[in-house]
């Protein structure tokens, strides 16, 4: 698929999810490229007299929302979510189970939509899966003492961690301050099977693989948007 039809169908999926906010709700506004679609449209309607807060789960979404003129507020004032409206790397048909995190705010996404009565999730086609993990890796937030023992542990346990970098060749740093390593794996790994195991691997902070928090994906596609339900 190439750019502009990929950005069209999260175009079409944001404007699905966005429908969905009403007058006064609170909303988490997730990262990543269709978020910051989503939250254009959010901004667009606040132009136009909706009244939300909103909650973001990134500095870069944040900024974002603070320009477009959105009303924001934090977790520690507002425990309690009506929804939250976030894209997703990976989308498994059947379970709605996600993989997110490319974008490197997956802890707070999830302690977000953790908090939201419901996860609205927008895609586009190419991100459903009928395994999850098709794509290869799970994103794995670690703290940055000790890296590499926690790397270490990781492989022991049969993943191939890569250390990310960002664009000067330096190790990434989350919103957190934290590491994040891209973890391969065996193939026909049950990925929903080894949740728990990188949550009790010393060192790890969170990782990736979202289960049975989507209440809705909103699919993109040529033909339209799908929409998908727990």
């Amino acid at each position: 698929m190439d750019a502009t039809t990929s950005n069209n169908q999260k175009r079409l999926a944001a404007e699905s999810a966005v429908a969905l906010i009403k007058d006064g709700m609170i909303v988490g506004l997730g990262s990543g490229s269709t978020a910051e679609v989503a939250i254009q449209l959010i901004g667009e309607r606040v132009k136009q007299g909706l009244t939300i807060i909103g909650v973001p789960t990134s500095h870069k979404s944040e900024a974002l929302a603070k320009k477009l003129g959105i009303h924001l507020s934090t977790l520690a004032v507002n425990t309690q979510l009506d929804l939250t409206i976030d894209g997703a790397d990976e989308v498994e048909l059947g379970s709605l189970d996600l993989i997110k995190g490319l974008g490197g705010a997956l802890l707070d996404e999830k302690i977000v939509a953790s908090s939201s009565r419901e996860l609205i999730i927008m895609v586009d086609e190419t991100k459903l899966v009928n395994q999850l993990g098709a794509h290869g890796k799970v994103p794995v937030e670690i703290v940055p003492f000790g890296w590499q023992s926690t790397a270490r542990r990781l492989e022991q346990r049969g993943w191939k961690p890569v250390l990310r970098q960002d664009s000067a060749g330096a190790p990434y740093l989350t919103d957190g301050g934290h590491h994040i390593v891209d973890c391969a794996f065996a193939a026909n790994t049950s990925l929903q099977s080894k949740a728990a195991e990188l949550h009790n691997t010393v060192g790890v902070v969170e990782h990736g693989i979202f289960l049975g928090m989507a209440s809705q994906v909103h699919v993109g596609a040529a033909s339209g948007v799908r929409i998908l339900k727990r």
